[in-house]
């Protein structure tokens, strides 16, 4: 498994959450070059995926297009302080990362 997630969630007065994902992760594109001229081979995340209390809430397919290190922030409603939110992403290497966090 590579790099974990950090996760960040604050429930709101409305029973919202918001939630606030850091992944490291290089994120090549394969079109770069290195200094000796030769391309650097693509590597990036492919997949993500959330849950919370075991249940799907997002997910994604990413590309080439994202950055080094991604970020991600979104809301949830029906969230309760003490819930888990949990984070999986798979790369096009196969491998894969995932963390989680408590609502607070």
């Amino acid at each position: 498994m590579a790099d974990a997630v950090l996760v960040r969630a604050r429930a709101t007065a409305d029973g919202r959450a918001v939630v606030r994902l850091l992944m490291a992760h290089d994120m090549e594109t394969g079109l770069r070059q290195d200094a000796s001229g030769q391309r650097v081979p693509a590597w990036y995340i492919t997949e993500v995926v959330v849950t919370l209390a075991g249940q799907p809430v997002l997910q994604a397919q990413w590309g080439t297009a994202v950055s080094k290190n991604p970020s991600l922030q979104f809301t949830l409603r029906g969230v309760q302080p003490g819930e888990r939110v949990q984070v999986a992403w798979l790369d096009n290497r196969g491998q894969r990362g995932e963390g989680e966090g408590v609502v607070a």
